[in-house]
């Protein structure tokens, strides 16, 4: 049965002063993230808010190991990139 792991990423950014800011931010993300982790990516909260967001990254696998190593991967990718950015983190699995 395949397991669906999903890592939510709560940004706040902080220095956008337009939408086009803010989006310039979760597009970088999510083209970094899908070609490095070869999962999907998407922004999943409202796009209205300047400063903040929420990017959802998902993986399917038959070995649980394999999409826990895969989203703690993303996680710490998008850690390193986001810096301070990263306001929290969680993930959900559906089985």
């Amino acid at each position: 049965m395949p397991i669906i792991g999903v890592l939510h990423l709560e940004l706040r950014i902080e220095h956008a002063e337009s939408l086009k800011d803010r989006r310039n931010v979760i597009r970088s993300l999510k083209a970094r993230l899908r070609s490095r982790h070869n999962v999907a990516v998407a922004e999943i909260g409202p796009s209205g808010i300047l400063n903040r967001a929420l990017v959802s990254a998902v993986t399917i696998s038959n070995d649980r190991t394999f999409a826990e190593k895969v989203l703690q991967a993303v996680e710490q990718d998008a850690a390193d990139v986001l810096g301070g950015m990263l306001e929290s983190s969680g993930v959900e699995w559906v089985e």
